[in-house]
């Protein structure tokens, strides 16, 4: 496995396999634009689904909430993260699935209108004892928001493809 610590090594449309990544190495994913996944609509239509806190769908009741105004649901940050992973690695990789996360953390409040920017860490890249074509990626994922303050962190394990 590389244990290297370098750029983002992936190219649109390049399947890389396990091998290609290494401990400490660092991933930056293209920021979310405001109007893609952050906007106030997109933030209540999430929340009206999957997370009706009056802070996630009421604009004027979040306003008296300890938030002061609108926020996202953590949920909802967690599947931008999400996104933003699958484009800027997963999908130029040949995934095998990933078994969960571990340590998700919500520390700043999404608002409408925030730039969000994944990053990614290998913190972990061995070879499956049990399936030798499979390698076990252990990752720590943050998301920053434009005033490059981490709005969420999480640690992750990936399966992916050995060549």
């Amino acid at each position: 496995m590389n244990t290297n610590p370098t750029k983002h090594p992936l190219k649109l449309g390049y399947k890389a396999s396990a091998e290609q990544f290494g401990p400490r190495q660092l991933l930056n994913f293209a920021a979310v634009e405001a109007e893609a996944l952050g906007t106030e609509e997109e933030i209540i239509s999430f929340a009206r689904r999957f997370d009706p806190h009056p802070f996630h769908i009421d604009p004027e009741r979040a306003k008296d909430s300890i938030f002061g105004g609108l926020i996202a649901s953590g949920w909802h940050t967690t599947s931008i993260f999400m996104r933003l992973l699958a484009d800027g690695m997963l999908n130029q990789t040949i995934s095998m699935g990933s078994p969960g996360v571990q340590e998700v953390r919500w520390l700043k409040p999404v608002r409408p209108g925030d730039i969000l920017q994944a990053r990614l860490t290998i913190l972990e890249c061995i070879s499956s004892k049990s399936r030798p074509n499979m390698g076990i990626l252990r990752t720590r994922g943050e998301l920053f928001n434009q005033s490059h303050e981490m709005v969420l962190s999480l640690v992750g394990t990936h399966f992916l493809v050995c060549s």
